[in-house]
């Protein structure tokens, strides 16, 4: 019988504390079930494996970050909003290291309910992203290269590849800088 209160849900909030102390590489069933509180055998009751478990994190973490991101684009429009964005997207990740690095994958081919939450998250970045005017597809060049350049930055960061005595904080204002400079000169 499954231990009373315990719920997949419960489960994917445990195991995303677990890959944020731990690293997304070190989860394991075994210390999600102890977080738990219950045997590994038990933890099958309410998850059907490792893969579902990083399924549930992955979109549990974008769901977080999009709202993170929603509350920051809040009343704001163009370089504020790519401002507020950018800096909402590097505290995510420095906050939940393990669920942001289980979130940057495309959800699987044919899973809706994935494709769902990263449509959600992607949605608010286009919100914010449309005071710079851009068309269709210059807004999703916009949003890929707002993602490549705030995901290489923080994984850089978070792997401590800076070595340099420059600030970060200045470098990452520089690299907002010219994501804005970029997104003013492609819009029409």
């Amino acid at each position: 019988m499954p231990r009373a209160g315990l719920t997949p849900e419960r489960v994917v909030r445990a195991a995303a504390d677990v890959a944020d102390e731990t690293g997304p590489e070190k989860l394991t069933l075994a210390a999600v079930a102890r977080r738990c509180g219950v045997s590994l055998p038990g933890l099958y009751k309410h998850v059907d494996g490792l893969d579902a478990v990083r399924r549930g994190i992955a979109m549990l973490a974008v769901e977080e970050l999009a709202a993170r991101l929603a509350a920051a684009a809040a009343g704001v429009a163009g370089r504020e909003a790519l401002v507020e964005l950018s800096a909402a997207y590097r505290g995510y990740a420095a906050e939940h290291p393990g669920r942001y690095a289980l979130s940057v994958r495309a959800p699987a081919p044919g899973d809706t309910e994935h494709e769902a939450v990263s449509d959600r998250a992607v949605a608010v970045v286009a919100s914010a992203f449309k005071g710079y005017r851009l068309d269709d597809g210059g807004l999703v060049h916009a949003i890929r290269m707002w993602r490549i350049a705030c995901h290489g930055f923080v994984t850089l960061e978070r792997d401590t590849a800076f070595g340099l005595p420059e600030s970060l904080d200045e470098t990452f204002d520089r690299l907002v800088d010219a994501l804005d400079q970029a997104f003013r000169e492609a819009a029409p």
